[in-house]
């Protein structure tokens, strides 16, 4: 009988400057790496902890050895779904168990889940949060992206003067903004108008999770996406009254298998779909790509905010992201 191993440590990977959000800023991403090998082959997952959600790089690990008896007695990614719950220790252990699946089968995971080759996708790129005229420049400096996600969260008028500011610099420019909960109910409906004014065409989690019950039957000028109010397939039946999109993410859904019924599950119900990630390298992206290249928005630019990043991993041109090589996963 093959003898399965598993291993998991915390590994740091240092940011291109300072990644800022309205939670906070950070310079390093910490990320929970696991491997699973049957001693020919090896299965290699990345998670990236989230306070947010109550996750320490610790606690995380943690979970992680806590199940390495089933997963190196054999458990299947489907057995996993009832063996851990969502989250990023989850999404570690399924990412190697799809990787060493697709290799012991010869074929690229995106095959396995039935979804086809795996191809180039538009990706946002992030423009954090700062001074509105900071952030301008920001978006100038990457105004080879043709797709930019606005971090937002400074408050009523720093807001509107970033939306504009940007807008006033980048006419043409595809723009999407991201609050991360940081909006109030007062300032919803003028930074909605600014927002319409200034032709962005999604706005990502505006209020904070336990005052979405505003957003219902509000019929929005611009569309809403639920990030923080969103994590598993359990959460689509009250969000779709909220909602117009949702941003899938494997971190919050615990793995790609999770994922996968999430995704048919929010086209049943004619959600659209942005497939995202937290801030890690392309190996925590990678399980993504399997689903991209059907969504309706893609935020995928983790690893191009990094100082170094993995071998065989995303290439960027122009805001277009080849996937990673297969020779780092799947």
């Amino acid at each position: 009988m093959t003898q399965i191993k598993c291993t998991v440590t915390r590994q740091k990977w240092p940011i291109n400057g300072q990644f800022r959000i309205s939670r906070g800023a950070k310079r390093t991403a910490e990320v929970i790496y696991v491997e699973i090998t049957d001693g020919e082959l090896i299965g290699r997952g990345e998670a990236v902890p989230y306070g947010r959600y109550g996750e320490t790089p610790k606690s995380v690990l943690q979970q992680v050895k806590a199940n390495i008896y089933a997963i190196e007695q054999g458990m299947s990614r489907l057995q996993l779904l009832t063996q851990m719950p969502a989250g990023a220790a989850r999404n570690a252990v399924d990412s190697a168990l799809w990787d060493i699946d697709a290799k012991r089968a010869n074929l690229p995971a995106s095959i396995i889940a039935n979804r086809g080759e795996i191809r180039p996708v538009l990706s946002c790129f992030t423009i954090s949060l700062d001074d509105p005229d900071k952030m301008a420049q920001s978006a100038l400096h990457a105004q080879h992206y043709p797709l930019l996600k606005l971090k937002l969260g400074g408050g009523l008028d720093h807001d509107v003067q970033a939306m504009t500011s940007i807008r006033r610099a980048l006419p043409q420019h595809r723009l999407v903004v991201d609050a991360n909960e940081a909006w109030t109910q007062g300032a919803l409906f003028p930074l909605l108008d600014c927002a319409f004014d200034n032709q962005i065409e999604l706005v990502e989690q505006p209020l904070p999770v336990d005052q979405d019950e505003i957003l219902r039957d509000l019929n929005p000028s611009v569309p809403l996406c639920a990030d923080e109010s969103f994590h598993t397939i359990d959460d689509i039946e009250g969000i779709a009254s909220k909602y117009q999109a949702i941003n899938i993410k494997t971190d919050k859904t615990g793995g790609l298998t999770h994922a996968l019924a999430v995704f048919l599950a929010a086209r049943n119900t004619n959600l659209k779909i942005m497939i995202g990630c937290m801030v890690g390298t392309s190996l925590a992206m990678a399980p993504a790509f399997v689903l991209a290249k059907d969504a309706d928005w893609v935020d995928l630019d983790g690893p191009l905010l990094l100082a170094k990043d993995r071998e065989h991993g995303i290439r960027a041109h122009n805001g277009v992201l080849t996937p990673p090589e297969r020779d780092l996963w799947g």
